[in-house]
């Protein structure tokens, strides 16, 4: 079965910067599109950002500018580097397969347990 571990969370500042990583098991990895959602208390998952099989992108309009999704195929890990960090990206978040190759809003795989990032003076 697919297995996704989020690493790379922590207290930053804000202005500062993060870097993710999901290390992916169990699927064909190169095959797959990727995504990263976040998730605050009371709040509904939303998709952050997404990356094709081929490499093409989309983000959240809150995060663009700031945030760049990225794959290493050769490590089945998928990245979000995060820069300019505001307080209200702290969240939790996760990684997954988007269920359909038109859309990453819906994800495929049961969730993983996620990385936390605060971002706090």
């Amino acid at each position: 079965q697919v297995q996704l571990v989020e690493s790379g969370g922590g207290l930053v500042q804000p202005g500062g910067s993060l870097r993710l990583s999901c290390a992916v098991s169990g699927s064909t990895f190169s095959r797959n599109a990727m995504a990263w959602y976040r998730q605050v208390p009371g709040n509904q998952r939303a998709l952050v950002a997404g990356i094709s099989s081929e490499g093409s992108t989309k983000y959240a309009d809150s995060v663009k500018g700031r945030f760049t999704i990225s794959r290493d195929n050769a490590k089945n890990t998928v990245y979000l580097q995060m820069n300019s960090l505001k307080p209200e990206d702290t969240a939790d978040y996760y990684c997954n397969i988007p269920r359909y190759s038109f859309t990453y809003n819906v994800p495929r795989e049961p969730w993983g347990r996620g990385t936390q990032v605060t971002v706090s003076s």
